[in-house]
């Protein structure tokens, strides 16, 4: 995956994060909560990012 999908795995991330604090801050669990739950998905989307990246670095180490 490119730098456009690194992209939007981290405004994912930094949007449940602004709606988990807008929530907490009025009050609105349910806002809270799906927040939150958009920050588990951006990192979960990031940390397969670098998986693979990883990945990748170890293939075209052996294919050297």
């Amino acid at each position: 995956m490119g730098f456009d999908d690194k992209f939007d795995n981290k405004t994912e991330e930094f949007s449940g994060k602004a709606k988990e604090t807008v929530g907490d801050m009025t009050g609105d669990d349910e806002l809270k909560a799906e927040g939150s739950a958009e920050q588990l998905k951006g990192k979960s989307k990031q940390v397969g990012e670098k998986v693979k990246d990883l990945g990748k670095d170890v293939k075209d180490k052996f294919s050297k």
